[in-house]
């Protein structure tokens, strides 16, 4: 019996979505599911008591919306990674949901191998978006760009190497690929990316995607 299963907690407030998901999730080896809620104070009360690896985090929950509990999970628990699942498309929510600190942000009508390949990703500290969620990122980065002069590299506080990691996080490259493609180990990159958070002062990767277009990075 594996004892690193994967353990995630389900925040939706419609019943049979848990349900349904709890039904998916369990023909996934390595995924446990440890809990339901039904709204961002349930969330907040069940990680006070239990150990939690990712958490399924739809937007309307009623009580406490899922981008304010998000905010609050990463602030009290950073090591807890949240995949925000949700009918919401709107650049408008998926920016709101990543600056809050979600890794990752999925629609409602994704598939189940997505889904399980989505909370393998951030759970190992990756980020996951769906491609419509990354093509409307994109979109609002590139507006972001158009209407923010670039700077000199001159005042980039990173290293070579540092900037090089940080355009490949850019590309949505998971921590193996830029290990790959830079000939070094998973290790090492999770030290830069560490490093390059605290530099910049960001929070997420949506703080480093905006931060390597601001400089003309990407």
């Amino acid at each position: 019996m594996t004892t690193d299963k994967i353990k995630v907690l389900i925040a939706d407030d419609h019943k049979i979505i848990r349900v349904g998901l709890q039904g998916i999730l369990q023909r996934a080896t390595d995924v446990d599911v440890v809990g339901e809620a039904e709204d961002g104070n349930d969330v907040m009360a069940f990680l006070e008591k239990n150990v939690t690896d990712v958490i399924l985090m739809d937007i309307d929950m009623g009580k406490a919306s899922g981008t304010e509990t998000t905010q609050k999970v990463k602030q009290r628990y950073p090591d807890v990674h949240v995949l925000a699942l949700t009918m919401h498309e709107e650049q408008e929510h998926i920016i709101q949901m990543l600056e809050a600190g979600a890794s990752g942000y999925l629609l409602k009508n994704t598939g189940s191998d997505e889904l399980v390949a989505a909370i393998h990703a951030v759970a190992k500290g990756d980020s996951y978006y769906s491609s419509s969620v990354s093509a409307s990122l994109l979109k609002a980065l590139t507006n972001l760009k158009s209407k923010t002069p670039a700077r000199p590299n001159k005042d980039i506080p990173l290293s070579e190497r540092e900037i090089q990691v940080l355009q490949l996080i850019a590309q949505e490259c998971s921590n193996g690929e830029i290990a790959e493609k830079l000939f070094i180990s998973i290790r090492t990159v999770d030290t830069h990316r560490r490093n390059i958070l605290e530099k910049l002062q960001v929070k997420n990767t949506a703080g480093l995607v905006k931060y390597a277009i601001e400089k003309a990075l990407i």
